[in-house]
Formats: structure tokens, sequence, C-alpha cells
């Protein structure tokens, strides 16, 4: 009996230290590969095989990438973010697209939503507005279940709950309804925790949609057009984000300012980057969109950059601001707790 009883010990600790082990396999190991590696670097910086600086910025770079892997798989929870600017042609559109798309295959399961009557989200990845039977005019005028609209799309990881022409009336229809600002809010909620992004394309305006959409938000991005008149709204939109943070989203929060169709070779364009820079400070993202044929002809193949030509400067901008919004936020949680 005794012997039995040692028996059943075990074999119950032996359940406990794997039930352990599957959940904290994961951080194990990821933690395994720091220890192990950290001497390595160590060693290389110790025996001058390569510079040293090198060897601290590498090490530097690991850590940061392995911090932010950490975060990816215990801290993200359905974040909502708005693409927003009421100035036509600034590649908000695009910015929507692309972004949700790279934080797809960087693994991260994201909702693109399309909230503009134009549609261009919708064909942009793959789906004719047309064929379009159900769009996020139904989740919000006629309370239908986003859930049962919701269309996946070529690229892995990427879901799109489309927009159709009939956005254009939802603003009169909404109108006098009470609280018409926080339809949107009510109508993502079942599905926020089903993502660990939703990103929200804003139609060029500053109407109703897009008061719903900042309002249903955690964050905004500014996407800004390095060109002359570039500029010119971006006060206009700050007064009525500032508005719907005071009135109907305490929480909203400005991500970043993004600075896009950067061209190298105008002066122009370097003095806008400088000019943004200047007034905006840390609210400017370090990642910089470039001019690039391959970005801006990949929507008439029905594609996001990343899946046209990977290879291409507009997906790589796109990969690496999806990345600095993980690293950011990575950072924000960590401020937090």
């Amino acid at each position: 009996m005794i012997g039995s009883t040692k028996l059943n010990k075990k074999s119950e600790v032996r359940r406990q230290k794997t039930e352990l082990q599957g959940d904290f396999g994961i951080i194990t190991h990821d933690f395994g590969i720091f220890f192990i590696l950290s001497p390595i670097f160590c060693l290389l910086s110790s025996k001058m095989f390569i510079n040293s600086a090198k060897i601290f910025s590498l090490f530097q770079k690991f850590s940061v990438s392995l911090h932010v892997l950490i975060y990816t798989y215990f801290f993200t929870m359905g974040k909502i973010i708005a693409i927003a600017n009421q100035k036509g042609g600034v590649g908000k559109t695009t910015t929507a697209i692309n972004l949700a798309a790279s934080l797809a295959v960087l693994e991260h399961k994201t909702l693109l939503i399309d909230a503009d009557p134009q549609a261009n989200a919708t064909s942009g990845v793959g789906f004719d507005p047309k064929s379009i039977e159900a769009s996020i005019y139904e989740c919000i005028i006629d309370n239908i279940d986003p859930r049962t609209i919701i269309k996946e799309t070529e690229t892995p990881n990427l879901f799109l709950l489309p927009a159709h022409i009939d956005l254009v009336g939802a603003e009169i229809e909404i109108i006098n309804i009470p609280q018409r600002e926080q339809m949107m809010r009510k109508c993502l909620g079942p599905v926020k925790d089903d993502y660990d992004y939703i990103i929200i394309d804003c139609s060029p305006s500053l109407g109703l949609i897009t008061v719903n959409s900042l309002t249903a938000a955690d964050s905004v991005i500014i996407p800004v057009q390095c060109q002359y008149f570039a500029l010119e709204g971006l006060g206009k939109l700050l007064n009525t984000i500032k508005i719907v943070q005071s009135r109907f989203n305490q929480d909203l929060d400005i991500e970043g300012i993004l600075l896009t169709m950067f061209d190298s070779r105008t002066r122009i364009s370097k003095q806008v980057v400088d000019e943004v820079k200047t007034h905006f400070q840390t609210m400017v993202f370090d990642t910089i969109v470039n001019v690039n044929t391959r970005l801006s002809e990949a929507p008439s193949f029905g594609q996001p950059i990343i899946m046209h030509d990977a290879a291409s400067s507009g997906a790589i901008n796109y990969i690496n601001l999806a990345r600095e919004i993980l690293e950011r936020n990575s950072q924000e949680n960590d401020n937090t707790n």
C-alpha cells in the first residue's frame, strides 16, 4: 500500500509538471534561448571576435524581439486602431489594408473593418463591393451580428468586415437615434476579443461614421502625406479627436502620426518630415512609407503589398510599422504594470 501511495504521488507530480510545461512551455523555451545565447554574446565580445559595440547592438535587438514575442503570447487583447484623416489621398486606406495584412503575417489574428462608403479596403483585399450582400451598414443599422458577415481573406490570419455604398445613407439614418455615436462600439463588442487587432479604415470626412469609429477605437493612427498641404487639416482632426476624448471615449489615444508617400528625391518631402517631427516629436512613427510603384498597383490585383510583392520597399515599410506598433504596445503594457 505504501509503495502504491508513493507511486500515485509520483504520478500526480508528473501530471502536474506536464500541465505546467504545457502552460509555460513557450515562455520557458524563449527564456531558455535567451539565457543560452547571453553568455555566447559575452564570450564573443570578450574574445574580440567582432566589435563589442556590434555585439551589444545585436544583443539589444534580440532582447527587444524576445520581449515583443512574450508580450504577444500573454498580453495582447483585441486592440481597435482607427486609421483616420479627413483629407483624402493621404494613404489612409493603403495603410489600413497593409498594416492589417502585416500584423496578420506576423501571426496576429487581425480584422480589417471597412468603414468607408467607397469600399476601397473591401476591393483592396480581393472582394467585389457590388457582390457584398451584408456589410458594416447592416451591423450598425439592423443590429446584425458581425460574425455572420466577416469574411476570410487570402492572407493568413486576416479577416474582413466589408463595406457597401449603402453606408453613405447611414449618417442620415442614425442622426436622430439616441447615443448615435456609440453604435459602432456596440456593434464590435461581440467580436473584439476574437481578434488580436482590429483595424478600422475611416472615411475621408469628420462625419458621424468617423466619430463612431473613433468612439469604438482604443487608439488612432493619423497618416500624413509628405506634401505641401499635408498639415492643413491635421489641426481640425486633432480637435475632433479631443472632442471624442472629452465626450465619448476618454480612453482614446493617438497611436502615432504616420508619414506616407515620402519621396527622397524632393526637397518638400524632407521639409514636411522635419516640420512634422519638430511639432509632434515622439508622436511620429520612426517608420516612413516611401513612394513605391508596387504599393500603388497592389490594390488593382486585390492584394495587400505583402502578398503582391513581399520584397518591395512598400512591404518592408509596413512590416516595420507593424513591428513598431507591437513594440510600442509592449512598452506601454510594461509601464501600466
